[in-house]
């Protein structure tokens, strides 16, 4: 009789974005590397939903995958009415229409200038707000709040930690 071979299980861990869910299953994209995993059943999750897991692909062909969910949570959007910072002003008047600059909080955390023509505030605004990225990129961070604050002519994007 021939021994026996096992192979070993296929697993990642990190921090997923839900980007599809439903009854039966859901999709994962990985924050950090973009990867994409097809859950072969649903543990209760939503689109929007961060989660920190370990997945493992489910023998034989490892196309779908099972989740231990170690945490979840959802990121917090919404413009404020709320004055810039000095600083993200002072950026904003170095900057080109178009152009993004990011930097560190005072703290934890990151804030991202992105510099437009002021009759396009609130559409950048609307599509910050409804952007997968914004969810994935404050997921990396560690935010568990994204901000946007609106000068004149650009739009100061807050990524507040837990």
């Amino acid at each position: 009789m021939p021994p026996s071979r096992s192979t070993p299980m296929t697993t990642t861990a990190g921090t997923f974005l839900v980007t599809e869910a439903d009854e039966a299953s859901a999709i994962l994209r990985g924050v950090e590397d973009g990867q994409l995993h097809t859950l072969s059943s649903n543990p209760d999750l939503e689109p929007g939903q961060v989660v920190e897991a370990t997945l493992t692909a489910e023998p034989p062909m490892e196309v779908t995958w099972t989740a231990e969910i170690a945490e979840r949570r959802t990121i917090d959007r919404e413009h404020v009415d709320l004055e810039p910072t000095r600083r993200s002003a002072e950026v904003a008047a170095e900057q080109a229409v178009g152009e993004l600059e990011r930097f560190e909080r005072a703290g934890e955390g990151e804030v991202h200038v992105l510099t437009v023509g002021e009759e396009e505030i609130e559409t950048a605004v609307e599509d910050v707000l409804d952007d997968e990225a914004t969810i994935e990129r404050a997921a990396r961070l560690g935010a568990v709040r994204v901000e946007i604050r609106t000068g004149e002519d650009f739009l100061s994007v807050r990524y507040l930690p837990k």
